[in-house]
């Protein structure tokens, strides 16, 4: 609701950018998407590694 109220006071003021804006996240967002997806793909192999440097205390735990 508060980006909604943001972007009117912004098409209030000055049109022109909020029309640029309404045009120009759905490029950003693809542009930047191939970066989350590695940032993603970073973090479960973080966790995976973890997971295996955590496992011989987590077997010695369970005996």
């Amino acid at each position: 609701m508060l980006k909604l109220l943001l972007f009117c006071i912004l098409l209030v003021t000055c049109w022109p950018l909020a029309i640029a804006a309404v045009i120009l996240y759905p490029l950003i967002w693809l542009v930047l998407l191939p970066f989350r997806l590695v940032g993603i793909a970073i973090g479960g192999t973080f966790d995976l590694i973890a997971a295996l440097f955590s496992l011989p205390g987590r077997v010695l735990r369970a005996i």
